[in-house]
Order: structure tokens, then sequence, then C-alpha cells
């Protein structure tokens, strides 16, 4: 299969999988695993350690796909809590001697265009997202705690993407009041 004829979408990588057809485990790869490393890399703080957990994610991913059901949530949903609960415990078996965090609290964006001076380390950023009106809680609960993209969350909200820009951005300014 060249690129231009590869599926990049979920359905048709999901599809692939469950043939336990290996050009699915690659294309999942290509698709998630920056995100993946970026997410993991927060929890451990070490790029040797990240490396072994996202090898352990899709390794365990692959082996286990058939207890993936997309009915209870996507498919990157499914991947972050895989990797999140192997970089706890990669954290554990190399002796860590700090408190876990889970992804909520380190709050990985995919979308790197936001920028804030919060640092979602030092709060609960999901204790004050619960501040904030239903219209922005919902948004930033999908992007920042479930790792949708601004488009996605778009579609799954059915707005436009121009609105969900602004409402995100309303809502940084607004968390960020709170600290004043």
């Amino acid at each position: 299969m060249n690129s231009s004829t590869r599926p990049s979408n979920d359905e048709q990588i999901i599809a692939l999988l469950r043939l336990h057809d290996t050009s699915g485990m690659s294309l999942l790869y290509d698709k998630y695993s920056g995100a993946l490393f970026g997410a993991i890399l927060r929890v451990v703080h070490s790029q040797e350690i990240a490396e072994e957990v996202l090898q352990d994610t899709f390794t365990k991913a692959w082996r286990n796909f058939e207890s993936y059901d997309n009915s209870k949530g996507r498919l990157f949903t499914w991947l972050i809590n895989i990797a999140r609960n192997s970089a706890i415990d990669a954290t554990r078996q190399k002796g860590f001697n700090r408190q876990n965090q889970s992804l909520e609290n380190v709050v990985n964006t995919i979308d790197t265009q936001q920028s804030t001076s919060i640092n979602p380390e030092t709060i609960d950023m999901k204790q004050l997202t619960e501040r904030l009106s239903p219209e922005y809680k919902d948004l930033i609960d999908l992007i920042y705690f479930q790792g949708y993209t601004q488009s996605e969350a778009a579609e799954a909200l059915n707005i436009p993407l121009g609105t969900v820009k602004t409402r995100v951005r309303a809502a940084m300014v607004r968390l960020k009041e709170f600290f004043n």
C-alpha cells in the first residue's frame, strides 16, 4: 500500500488492526506516537524512559486490541489511557520518589498553538475548570483532558472551528483570572 492510498482515519486503522494487519499498527504509530510520547515524557521526565514506555504502550495496544471498544471512546483516548498507566507503572518500577501525576494534571495539549502562563503541574486544573461556564468547561474537557484536537472538538460539539478557538482562548483568560 503506498502512502497515497494508506488510510489515516481511525475507522480504517481499527479495521486493519482487527484483522491483525501490521500495516494498521504502522499507521497507528505514525498518527499517534508524537502525541503519546509528549504525554508520557511529561509524566516520566526522562527521554529514555519515555521511549521505553511508548514502545510498551504500542506493544500492549497490539496485544490487547480486541479489548478496544469504539462505543466506549475514541481510539486516541484508549491509547492515552494505556500510555498513562504504563508511564505511572514505569515511574514506580524505576524508583521515582515523587508523587505520580496523571495526564489530567499534566494537561498535555495536542494543539501547540495555545500557550498560557499557567503551570498545570502545580494546580488542580480539573477542579478549576468546574468553575467555568458549560460551553467553556466542555471544550476544555475535550481538548485538554480527553486529547481532542480543536477540529475534533468542533465536530463533536457541532460548532464552527472558529468558535472553538475563540472559546478556548476565552476559557484560558478566565482560568488566568482565577489566579489574580
